[in-house]
């Protein structure tokens, strides 16, 4: 279940494609490992119409999304989930374009745990997975915070852990969730931008919910939301099994060397994402009181099982 979107299917990038009323999808031509086919730029409403995640600051996606547009449409909100640098750039060239204002939780520091704030402060960059450190909302959204944007009242729910300021936008039934729930791959969570506590808080917040289909950021459409967000859940956790259970000797070890146990079969080239991905386990286990960081919780320490 980790791959359910097949690569043979993949839509066309620039055309803007219909999804469901009110519902138009229009792909940015960024493909890589980690975008999988591209952003899924979404455009909500008819008429007066909001951009959902315009994408990466690339002219030929913005030339193509506003030509995808109907005639006599216009933008009146630009949404983003977060600003990751293939999500929220092309926001301020839209805006100028069409007079629009940014919305947003907040720039690429807003809702960082104090734990996250601690590591930054000793030091702790981001992962390198491309933050956009220099966006900045015109309007700041709150969670639980109804939109009317696009003609259409949209709910923020505020779903920190891939990133500290990720929304995700709900309207009838259907959950715009960005980066937080995709159906080709489970989310990176690399610390201090990516939070495993928050995210697993922010799974439980989603999963909790009765909606009917989640349009992620990259990728096909999730159609059984309970059943992805239950494995999700559940992958997670059995990477946290397995942490534990490597450190069941009570004998300290590096990221590193847990990450080359436990991800075997994973390509060279993304091992370092995989080792991001440990310590953000690891971070979530010593805030839980079950791993000690020796001498100090960062990258670089010793961590051992408590017990």
């Amino acid at each position: 279940m980790a791959n359910r979107n097949n690569p043979s299917d993949r839509p066309p990038a620039g055309v803007m494609t219909p999804l469901e009323p009110g519902i138009r999808r229009i792909i940015a031509p960024n493909p890589s490992p980690m975008t999988y086919w591209g952003t899924n730029t979404f455009v909500l409403g008819e008429g007066d119409v909001a951009v959902i995640d315009p994408g990466p600051a690339d002219p030929v996606h913005m030339d193509a999304l506003l030509s995808g547009l109907q005639r006599g449409e216009r933008v009146t909100q630009i949404l983003v989930t977060h600003s990751h640098l293939d999500h929220s750039p092309l926001a301020r060239p839209l805006s100028e374009a069409t007079g629009a204002p940014i919305m947003a939780y907040g720039d690429a520091q807003a809702g960082r745990s104090e734990v996250m704030r601690d590591l930054v402060a000793r030091g702790l960059s981001s992962g390198g997975e491309g933050v956009d450190a220099g966006f900045r909302p015109d309007v700041r959204i709150s969670d639980g915070e109804i939109l009317r944007a696009g003609g259409l009242d949209i709910e923020a729910i505020w779903t920190p852990g891939h990133f500290a300021n990720h929304l995700s936008f709900a309207w009838q039934g259907a959950v715009f969730t960005g980066d937080h729930v995709m159906g080709w791959a489970s989310s990176l969570v690399s610390p201090p931008d990516g939070d495993l506590t928050a995210f697993m808080a922010s799974c439980a917040k989603l999963a909790a919910r009765a909606d009917r289909i989640y349009f992620p950021a990259h990728g096909a459409a999730i159609t059984d939301p309970a059943a992805r967000m239950a494995w999700l859940i559940a992958h997670r956790q059995s990477r946290e099994a397995d942490l534990l259970a490597t450190l069941a000797d009570g004998r300290p070890t590096t990221v590193s060397a847990l990450t080359r146990t436990i991800y075997t079969d994973t390509p060279p080239a993304l091992i370092p994402a995989a080792e991001r991905n440990v310590f953000a386990h690891l971070i979530d286990l010593v805030t839980r009181k079950i791993v000690v960081a020796e001498p100090q919780l960062e990258a670089h320490a010793d961590f051992r099982r408590i017990g």
